[in-house]
Formats: C-alpha cells, sequence, structure tokens
C-alpha cells in the first residue's frame, strides 16, 4: 500500500519559513519525481515544485522560485519542502505527489497533475499577515 504523509505546516507570520515533510512508503523512492502541490479555498490544486529521482533537477513555479526549495533524502524515502519568506498568498493545503517513473524536462511538465500516481493527504499552511 502506497502512503505519503505530509507534516510540518502551520501558522506561521509573514516573512517567516517552514520546512514541511513528506514521508513515503510502499512505493519505489528512488524511481520517482516527487512534487508539490498547493490548493486554496476556492482555487484550483496548482503546483510549487518538483524534484527528480537523483535530486539533481528541482522545478518551480514562478510564484515560489527563490523562496522555497525541495530536497529528498532517498535514503530515508523523505522529501522535504522548505518555504522562507512566506507571504499570507502562500496559505493553502500543500500536498505531496509521486510521479513513478517519469522524467521531466521542464517546470511545464512537471506541473501537470496527471502525471502523478499517488498523492498525499495534505498539511495546512497559513500565514498571517
Amino acid at each position: 500500500q502506497v502512503r505519503l504523509v505530509e507534516s510540518g505546516g502551520g501558522l506561521v507570520q509573514a516573512g517567516g519559513s517552514l520546512r514541511l515533510s513528506c514521508a513515503a512508503s510502499g512505493l519505489p523512492f528512488s524511481d520517482c519525481t516527487m512534487g508539490w502541490f498547493r490548493q486554496a479555498p476556492g482555487k484550483e490544486r496548482e503546483f510549487v515544485g518538483a524534484i527528480n529521482w537523483s535530486g539533481s533537477r528541482t522545478f518551480y513555479s514562478d510564484s515560489v522560485k527563490g523562496r522555497f526549495a525541495t530536497v529528498r533524502e532517498n535514503a530515508q524515502n523523505m522529501v522535504f519542502l522548505r518555504m522562507n519568506s512566506l507571504k499570507p498568498e502562500d496559505t493553502a493545503v500543500y500536498y505531496c505527489a509521486a510521479a513513478y517513473g517519469q522524467l521531466f524536462g521542464s517546470a511545464v511538465d512537471a506541473a501537470s497533475r496527471s502525471q502523478y500516481n499517488y498523492w498525499g493527504q495534505g498539511t495546512q499552511v497559513t500565514v498571517s499577515s
């Protein structure tokens, strides 16, 4: 059974930082591109960032580029999202997702939700102004 479990969300003031974690089990983690998405109330789920199987390539949406960074630890089946300089518009439920066997060449490719086979339940991030 595949499980992706996010943690690390919470309430933070604007300008602050958070680190989200995603623990994966039941899948060949080192063969998966891992993505981060978010969904704010009343809005569609949107791409945040992704990291390839080895960690050598990352992709980010323009809205978070330079503020967010994702890394992975294949030995622990974990992926992390470091979020700095948080803004109220970053408030959303954040999801990690796994794309098995996918190699993305661009952020546009990595942003396609249909490419991801497995999803976590999400963790709430709230940024106060």
